[in-house]
């Protein structure tokens, strides 16, 4: 998968793609929908299947200093669209140039002149442009004057409702990953580098690949039952885990952090990078009375992760 992140200086073989536009959050099974459209209007018009999203997302820029919310960083976003079979990846950059573009202008300096789209899909709830000027209705109306197909694709929905980024983390901080999981149309995961953390846990019998989870959306803190991938050096591939999102109560901790125990593994994978995906919530954060009442509830844990994953 090829990534262009400019609109301006753009390699020829990078313009003329179909393309879905969204920020893609999650990629879940609403983001899914709109993606097949784009690869059927590639199929049609003989060329590349793209996405075009924004980095950083709009919000984190125009709110820096706000809380976490992504479901997920650039890298995971970008791992998971190149496995839904997308070609182009369009990550433009957010700033103040492309902030400050009206609607109109949106359409003409980024879609018609920069990238040469030949066609574009959006959701009905789209919008675009400085202040959040342009509707689906005007992208539509735009096509028709600058020459690019438009397709306004309307919203998925499932049992409980609509799919969207907002109902995925209402599910994960509610404790509720298999809810998730049904809305995005695969497990939710937190991909990242394993960092150098304390060693507590190696010290109780218990080593934990460590992760921080700033910018994330946090899921409800407590133990999970997880599947953990391995990106890349000699333990590259699948495991089994039990993991701990929080800020560990037991040794007074604020930060909080992703830490996982790989079951049956022994290996340095310290700066690798790995992809942890929440099967099921096990039991919330708790401060023990002893080291030995941790390390109990621990082996406790990993049991019964090991029994659900065998059973998953």
């Amino acid at each position: 998968m090829q990534i262009i992140r400019d609109y301006i200086f753009v390699h020829p073989d990078a313009r003329g793609a179909s393309v879905a536009i969204g920020n893609f959050d999650g990629v879940h099974l609403g983001h899914g929908a709109v993606i097949d459209i784009a690869r059927n209007q590639a199929i049609d018009l003989n060329c590349p299947l793209g996405v075009m999203t924004f980095e950083p997302h709009p919000r984190q820029y125009f709110s820096p200093g706000g809380p976490g919310f992504r479901l997920m960083n650039a890298e995971s976003r970008a791992n998971r669209l190149q496995k839904l079979g997308v070609e182009k990846l369009y990550e433009i950059n957010f700033n103040d140039a492309l902030s400050a573009l009206s609607a109109r202008d949106f359409a003409r300096v980024v879609i018609k002149d920069g990238l040469e789209l030949k066609h574009v899909v959006i959701g009905e709830d789209f919008q675009f442009g400085k202040d959040r000027g342009g509707n689906a209705a005007d992208m539509a109306q735009f096509g028709k004057e600058m020459g690019f197909g438009v397709t306004i694709a309307k919203m998925i929905e499932v049992a409980d409702g609509e799919v969207s980024s907002t109902a995925i983390r209402n599910a994960l901080s509610g404790g509720r990953p298999q809810d998730a999981a049904k809305m995005l149309g695969h497990l939710h995961r937190i991909e990242g580098e394993v960092i150098r953390g304390e060693q507590r846990g190696r010290l109780l019998g218990f080593p934990t690949a460590n992760m921080w989870i700033s910018g994330l959306h946090q899921p409800k803190f407590g133990v999970y039952a997880v599947k953990i991938d391995v990106l890349s050096g000699p333990f590259a591939g699948s495991y089994n885990g039990a993991a701990s999102i929080g800020i560990r109560p037991m040794f007074d901790g604020d930060i909080p952090n992703l830490e996982t125990h790989i079951l049956d593994f022994e290996g340095d994978i310290y700066g690798v990078h790995v992809s942890v995906a929440l099967v099921e919530y096990l039991r919330p954060e708790a401060k023990f009375d002893s080291l030995n009442a941790l390390v109990a509830q621990m082996t406790a844990d990993c049991a019964r992760a090991r029994e659900i994953l065998e059973n998953a």
